[in-house]
């Protein structure tokens, strides 16, 4: 009895694993199979094509599109790591009660709406009277990617020997000359891992780019307009190479994620 109600419980938690794939993934590989469909029709299979994704590369508009969200997201990720990095160097030498407020703080971006944090930010820029466009879209990305740069740093910082240090300053290095030689090789995993996610959320990002920004400018802007005025193939395309793209990325930083936990 006790093996059939084990092996029920199994059979359960497999079906139910894989009704919970299908409900999240079917309709991406749907997406796919009609990026490759010569009709445009969503209801009629005609045969095999790479015309949409040819298409894709000749329009200007979302080449455009794609230049912007590439620049937009690799400034923000070097400004939201350099600051990240720091700021988590700064919150490692607190003590323990600055370190939990400031922790708490800065943890509130990550867990508040993308919808409350993006109207907020262009609240700010229109009190400050700062005109919205690409620069204020930057300046918010670097924003609500500072808090996942900085939580990627401090558990390498905490993992570190902190007699590496002192024992750098006692050998003659001075305290400048100690953090790129000591501190940054030791935490360059959390570095690199907090950019590949700042990169990763930057490139996606609609809603907070929509609200600090006054055009359509980056990809998902792009896809959202044309969601409007009725989804064409060459969105298939667009959306199915941005999965693919986010994806790897995600997929590196929860191999790195790995290799830091062994």
């Amino acid at each position: 009895m006790i093996r059939k109600s084990r092996g029920s419980v199994r059979a359960f938690k497999g079906i139910y694993l894989a009704l919970v794939l299908a409900f999240l993934y079917l309709p991406i590989l749907v997406m796919f199979g009609l990026s490759f469909n010569a009709s445009v029709s969503r209801a009629e299979w005609t045969g095999f094509t790479l015309d949409w994704y040819a298409k894709l590369f000749h329009d200007q508009i979302i080449i455009d599109a794609l230049k912007v969200t590439l620049s937009v997201a690799v400034i923000a990720t070097i400004a939201s790591v350099i600051i990240g990095t720091l700021g988590a160097i700064g919150m490692y030498s607190m003590k323990k009660g600055w370190f939990n407020l400031l922790a708490t703080i800065s943890n509130i971006p990550m867990t508040m709406p993308d919808i409350v944090t993006g109207v907020s930010l262009m609240l700010m820029f229109v009190f400050v009277k700062v005109p919205l466009g690409k620069g204020t879209m930057i300046m918010a990305h670097i924003a609500f990617d500072i808090p996942y740069v900085l939580f990627s740093v401090l558990p390498r910082l905490q993992m570190m020997n902190p007699n590496i240090y002192e024992a750098a300053l006692d050998l003659g290095c001075k305290p400048a000359q100690a953090l790129p030689k000591v501190i940054i090789p030791e935490i360059a995993p959390g570095i690199v891992t907090g950019g590949l996610l700042a990169f990763t959320m930057s490139l996606d990002d609609f809603v907070i780019s929509y609200f600090t920004s006054n055009t359509d400018q980056n990809l998902a802007m792009v896809v959202y307009s044309a969601a409007r005025r009725g989804v064409e193939p060459t969105m298939y395309a667009l959306s199915a190479l941005m999965f693919i793209c986010i994806l790897t990325l995600l997929l590196i930083v929860n191999r790195r994620s790995g290799l830091e936990i062994i």
